[in-house]
C-alpha cells in the first residue's frame, strides 16, 4: 500500500489511522483480515514505528483491530449484537453478523456441584448432584468472542458428552438427550477484568474489559436443566437485552 500522509508529524498518526479506517470500511482490510506489519506501514507511509504505534492504538481503542500475539494486528470491525432474550441461542442471535459461528470444546468433565453451583440448581439441601462441566469458546470469523462454562446435570442428560461430540452444539446435543427445548429463567451481568487463563483463550490482553453472564436455563415444566457462565470479550459483543 502507498500513501501521501500531509500534515505535520504530530497529526500524521491520525491521518494514518484515518486512512486504514477507510481501508477496512472500503473492503480492502476485511473483518479477520491482518493488517501490514509495522514496519511495511511505517515505510508505506513514510514516518517511524512509533507513529504507525499510535496510529494503531487509536484503531485498538475504538475496537476497530486487535493485536494477536506472535501473529500481528487484525480487523475486527465493530462489535457485534448479541441478544438475551426468553430463548436466546448464540448462532441465531449473532446469525448474518459473521461468515463462520464456531465451537470449540476446550474440556468436558463429570463432577459433583459445588455448594454454589447446587443453589443456582435449587438444590439447596447437602445432596450430591452430579453435573456434566463443559468449557469451550465461541468464535465469529475465526475470532473468540466468548468463553463459556456450562454445567448440565447427569440425571437430564446422562448421554449429553457424546451427543456434544456428534452435534457441536449444546441445543442439539441436549434435544437428543430427549430436552427438544428450554428457556431463560433468570441472567445477571457483571463487568469484569480478563485472567490470564481467560485471555489466553480469547486472544486478547489480560485485564482486558470482559462482560460475564450467569445465565440459569429450564425446561417447560420448570426444571433447571442448563447453568452456564459466559465471558463475552467487551470489544467485540454488544450485549441487548430483550
Amino acid at each position: 500500500m502507498t500513501a501521501e500522509v500531509k500534515g505535520t508529524m504530530s497529526h500524521r498518526w491520525q491521518e494514518i489511522s484515518e486512512t486504514l479506517r477507510e481501508a477496512m470500511a472500503s473492503g480492502r482490510y476485511p473483518r479477520g483480515s491482518r493488517l501490514p506489519t509495522e514496519a511495511e506501514l511505517a515505510d508505506s507511509f513514510a514516518v517511524n514505528r512509533h507513529t504507525v504505534r499510535r496510529a494503531l492504538k487509536a484503531l485498538r481503542d475504538t475496537g476497530l483491530v486487535e493485536p494477536r500475539q506472535g501473529s500481528g494486528v487484525f480487523v475486527t470491525g465493530q462489535p457485534r449484537t448479541y441478544r438475551l432474550s426468553k430463548r436466546t441461542r448464540f448462532s441465531q442471535s449473532l446469525e448474518g453478523q459473521g461468515q463462520n459461528l464456531a465451537m470449540t470444546v476446550l474440556g468436558i468433565e463429570q463432577r459433583r456441584a459445588s455448594a454454589g453451583e447446587r443453589q443456582r440448581f435449587g438444590v439447596a439441601d447437602r445432596r450430591i448432584l452430579m453435573v456434566h462441566v463443559v468449557l469451550g469458546t465461541r468464535s465469529l470469523d475465526g475470532q473468540p468472542v466468548v468463553l463459556f462454562r456450562s454445567l448440565i446435570p447427569t440425571t437430564m442428560a446422562p448421554e449429553f458428552p457424546e451427543a456434544l461430540r456428534q452435534s457441536g452444539s449444546i441445543t442439539r446435543a441436549l434435544a437428543a438427550c430427549g430436552i427438544p427445548d428450554y428457556t431463560r429463567r433468570s441472567t445477571s451481568l457483571t463487568a469484569v477484568a480478563a485472567s490470564a487463563t481467560q485471555a489466553r483463550h480469547l486472544e486478547c490482553r489480560r485485564n482486558d474489559p470482559l462482560l460475564r453472564s450467569a445465565a440459569v436455563n429450564e425446561t417447560a415444566d420448570g426444571r433447571v436443566v442448563e447453568v452456564g457462565t459466559s465471558w463475552f470479550r467487551g470489544d467485540s459483543i454488544r450485549l441487548v437485552i430483550d
